[in-house]
C-alpha cells in the first residue's frame, strides 16, 4: 500500500507542476509521520524517503535514535519553548515558529550547540481561533527581529489551511501567503535565505502547489488514516 500510496501522490505533485509550469524539483515532500511507528517509516525510507514531519518532540527523539541517519527531521507541530532544548540538534528544520519568545529560546539552544538553526515561521492566514500562528501583519516585524540572531536562519513561511472538502476553497489562502512570501523575498530579509513556501496536506496539497509552494506535508495520503488511540 505504501509504494502505490507514495506513487499516486508523486504523480499528483508532476501533474500539478506540470499545471503551474513549474519544475519538479522546486516541490519538496515532507511524509507526515506523526504516531506512525519507526517500522513504517524504514518503509517508507527503502522506498527513497528521506523528509520525516513530526508534530510532537517525543516522537522525533524516539524515532531519531533508531532510524537512519541521513534522515531530515521537521518539526511541523506546535513547539513549546521548553521542549526547543530535545530537538535543536536533530530537526533540520522547524515550521512552527509563531512567536519571538519561540525563536529567542531556539537562538540560545543553537548557540549552546553552536550550530545554525533553520526555522519558518507559522501564519495563520485563515484567522481559525482554533489554530496557532501569526496573523499576516505580525509576520514582518517578527521577520525583521530574527535578522538580529547568529543561529537562527529564517528560510520561510508556512500555514496550515483549514480542513475543507473542496480544496479549491484553499486557493485564496495559499495565494495570499505566497504574496507575503515574495513580499519578504523582495525585501531580502536575513541576507536572502528565504526560499521555503510549506503550504498543503493531503486533501489540498495540489491547489497549493499551483500557487507556488516549495513544500507540501502529506501524512493520510502517505500512510493511511492515523490511529489516535496509541
Amino acid at each position: 500500500m505504501l509504494k502505490e500510496n507514495l506513487q499516486e501522490v508523486e504523480e499528483k505533485i508532476q501533474s500539478a507542476c506540470q499545471r503551474a509550469g513549474r519544475d519538479r524539483s522546486e516541490v519538496t515532500l515532507v511524509a507526515v509521520s506523526k504516531t506512525k511507528p519507526a517500522a513504517t517509516l524504514q518503509e517508507a525510507y527503502e522506498l527513497g524517503v528521506r523528509v520525516f514531519g513530526e508534530n510532537k518532540v517525543q516522537e522525533i527523539r524516539e524515532k531519531y535514535e533508531v532510524l537512519p541517519k541521513d534522515i531530515e527531521w521537521h518539526m511541523i507541530g506546535h513547539l513549546q519553548t521548553n521542549k526547543v532544548k530535545y530537538i535543536v540538534d536533530k530537526v533540520r528544520l522547524i515550521h512552527s515558529v509563531d512567536s519571538l519568545r519561540l525563536a529567542e529560546v531556539i537562538e540560545k539552544e543553537a548557540e549552546k550547540h553552536n550550530r545554525g538553526v533553520d526555522i519558518l515561521l507559522e501564519v495563520n492566514v485563515a484567522e481559525e481561533e482554533s489554530k496557532f500562528g501569526l496573523k499576516t501583519d505580525e509576520v514582518l516585524p517578527l521577520a525583521e527581529r530574527i535578522t538580529e540572531f547568529s543561529h537562527v536562519r529564517l528560510r520561510g513561511l508556512m500555514t496550515i489551511a483549514p480542513f475543507v472538502e473542496n480544496p479549491e476553497k484553499n486557493r485564496a489562502i495559499f495565494a495570499n501567503l505566497h504574496k507575503l512570501y515574495v513580499d519578504i523575498k523582495e525585501k531580502n530579509i536575513d541576507n536572502g535565505t528565504v526560499s521555503i513556501l510549506s503550504m498543503g496536506m493531503t486533501n489540498d496539497y495540489e491547489v497549493a502547489i499551483e500557487e507556488g509552494a516549495t513544500m507540501v506535508r502529506i501524512g493520510t495520503g502517505i500512510f493511511g488514516a492515523r490511529d489516535y488511540s496509541i
